[in-house]
């Protein structure tokens, strides 16, 4: 067995060392979201939190770990008496990004369940985490049906797998830790909301401090577990002052004066719905508990509302999480409590508890991962004669008609176009290729039917063998890569024209974010085109190098679907499963170069060729119209939308499909 990282000896990271100190004195924070840039330690702190959390109390040879104290009555190993209970290490089960369903929620064998009667369940990863850690290593990235279930659990404590009316339930508690790299996509608002608290981490800058950070871990990868014994005293003093926190936790006071502040905390910063005052009161409780008081602080309730609402306040998807600490001192001090006692707190380490000091102070609190945005990036005019003119910001969003791609796809689980998935309506049957995991029961029945008398049938079971067995076939919606051609140049680089089409190529990538879409940027002015971006699960890292896109030079075209062509090649080498849709947005003039009008045509009409979706938003304003995008739009063998037509509450039609000439639905 692989020994584990000290807590106590990962270097600085002080806000996530006791976010995560938090929950181990009350589970009922709800969890950690751990947002930072890679090779932070975010994975290594986490882990090594198990080794900290007192152990708990199971009935002997029941798999879903019930409490003897209070046994689970319908627990499938039940039913238990009560006490007579052994005690065993808390577990912390990591659930991996590409894990399947039955894998996190349990198998149920349907032959046994339909030949015999018999309910033979197999658990899965929700029944090992009940009453430990659930661990998800890049969250973010995790497949929408699995954040489903796990919402499901979270919110009911218990999970339910369902196979054709056959039922198993059990019951679910867990403390949910997930840590995300943000430059790799954000989470969907619900699961979001389900972390109680949130914490912001980055690599120090302080020179003294990566040296710390080098050392102990060349020390520890040299001889792991001299290392741990090292800090075995460091470890037991954290872990008894978890214990003592926990027992002290239910003499802990939350007053009426700290409860005003909470809530007028919550309302300052106008978070949706009631469960970030509840976050809030259960943490600044757990950080008297922490720092050995019975009663709560306005410090405790200041850095509570510093872990509990920067990822649940009101904002675009496209904001970073933060909190206005100003503003946040304001409202304390505008609604102080009268019922704070006047004295010094006599904690351990005063108010707001911290975790254990250790190696070099951090000077940072941790922040944001940014992308760079620079302001060359689209390409730099290459004797183009026009001078570039500075970046506009967007218009206000619009919620966008749905853009989707003909025919059925097999991508990845999104919520844009048709796709052969493993989730949404039943379209028909076939054989199971593996493992059988979403039966089709009239299927399977009128397979086995013919055979029962060969079979001998005397009973009123069916005799189901599996060549009988029948996989259910199910349509549901793909994502889609989203590769967004930008014109920024000098033909489109009046002030409000521009706002208007960032602030529609903004709407489409809110658009993309919901339906979970890959999004690229290829930008063109000038003399040539650039990739601003290349692929990824970041929206809101396109919508950064948007807002800082210059304009101006000639109109080259051609670059752009050239350089647009390019891309979607090696996409498709390294996911050829997922299909594309190219939107251009431009007003279709076409300058710079020799016959720059023929060019970007035979341009177009590779895409054409190819049967890529696409569409072109004309951009073209002005009493009198040429139609250059338009036309575009037919080389290309897509559709054209105008800025209007873009919006979803358009006369012309809520939903359209992008057609192309030569793609014909699978």
């Amino acid at each position: 067995m692989t020994t584990p990282f000290p807590f106590t000896a990962v270097v600085g990271q002080d806000d996530l060392r006791l976010a995560l100190l938090l929950n181990a004195v009350s589970p009922q924070v709800g969890g950690v979201l751990v947002r930072g840039e890679k090779g932070t330690a975010k994975s290594t702190t986490v882990r090594a939190l198990s080794t900290l959390l007192p152990d708990v109390t199971v009935v002997p040879g029941c798999r879903f770990s019930c409490d003897p104290s209070a046994p689970d009555p319908g627990c499938p190993d039940g039913p238990h008496e009560r006490g007579g209970g052994a005690g065993r290490p808390a577990r912390m089960v990591e659930l991996p990004v590409g894990a399947s369903e039955d894998r996190l929620v349990g198998a149920l064998d349907i032959e046994r369940a339909l030949a015999e009667g018999v309910k033979a369940f197999e658990p899965g990863l929700l029944a090992d985490a009940h009453r430990g850690i659930l661990y998800v290593d890049e969250v973010n990235l995790l497949h929408d049906h699995l954040v489903d279930l796990l919402l499901d659990a979270a919110a009911m404590g218990a999970s339910y797998v369902e196979r054709e009316g056959v039922s198993v339930r059990h019951a679910s508690k867990f403390l949910l830790v997930g840590t995300m790299n943000p430059e790799e996509g954000e989470l969907r608002p619900q699961l979001l909301d389900r972390f109680g608290l949130t914490v912001e981490v980055a690599a120090s800058r302080e020179p003294d401090q990566r040296v710390e950070v080098v050392r102990r871990r060349l020390a520890y990868d040299d001889d792991p577990a001299g290392f741990a014994a090292r800090w075995a005293g460091e470890e037991a003093a954290v872990r008894a002052r978890i214990v003592a926190a926990r027992e002290l936790l239910p003499s802990v006071r939350l007053g009426d004066g700290a409860l005003r502040q909470i809530a007028a905390t919550c309302a300052a910063f106008e978070v949706d719905g009631m469960r970030a005052d509840i976050v809030m009161a259960r943490t600044a409780t757990a950080l008297a508990a922490w720092a050995g008081r019975t009663e709560v602080l306005a410090e405790d309730v200041r850095q509570a509302a510093l872990l509990a609402l920067p990822h649940r306040r009101r904002r675009n998807p496209f904001d970073a999480p933060g909190l206005d600490e100003d503003k946040l001192d304001e409202t304390l001090e505008e609604f102080g409590g009268d019922d704070d006692p006047d004295t010094d707190p006599d904690g351990p380490d005063g108010g707001g508890g911290q975790p254990p000091a250790e190696g070099p102070e951090s000077p940072e609190g941790g922040g944001d991962a940014e992308v760079p945005a620079e302001a060359g990036e689209a390409g730099q005019p290459s004797g183009a004669g026009s001078g570039e003119r500075s970046p506009v910001g967007a218009a206000e969003p619009f919620r966008t008609r749905v853009l989707s791609v003909p025919g059925i796809g097999e991508g990845a689980a999104g919520r844009r176009s048709r796709a052969r998935t493993e989730h949404g309506r039943t379209t028909g049957a076939r054989r199971p290729r593996g493992a059988l995991t979403k039966l089709h029961l009239a299927a399977t029945v009128q397979a086995a039917a013919p055979h029962q008398r060969a079979r001998g049938r005397s009973g009123p079971g069916l005799v189901v063998r599996r060549d009988d067995l029948r996989q259910a076939t199910r349509e549901g919606r793909e994502s889609n890569l989203v590769l967004f051609v930008v014109d920024a140049s000098g033909s489109m680089a009046a002030r409000q024209r521009m706002s208007a089409v960032k602030g529609a190529v903004v709407s489409l990538l809110l658009d993309a974010y919901q339906r979970r879409d890959k999004v690229g940027l290829v930008t063109f002015r000038g003399a040539s085109a650039d990739v601003a971006l290349p692929p990824t699960s970041s929206v809101d890292a396109a919508a950064a190098r948007l807002e800082s896109l210059p304009t101006g030079g000639r109109t080259p075209l051609a670059a752009g679907l050239l350089k647009a062509h390019d891309v979607l090649r090696v996409e498709r080498l390294r996911d050829p499963a997922r299909r594309a849709l190219v939107v251009v947005v431009t007003d279709g003039r076409a300058t710079g170069g020799p016959e720059p009008v023929a060019l970007a045509s035979r341009a177009a009409r590779l895409f054409a060729a190819e049967g890529t979706a696409s569409v072109v938003v004309d951009c073209e304003s002005g009493p009198v119209r040429l139609g250059l995008a338009g036309r575009l739009a037919g080389e290309l063998g897509g559709a054209a939308v105008t800025l209007d037509e873009l919006r979803a509450d358009s006369i012309a039609g809520l939903v359209r499909d992008v057609q192309g000439t030569t793609r014909r639905a699978a």
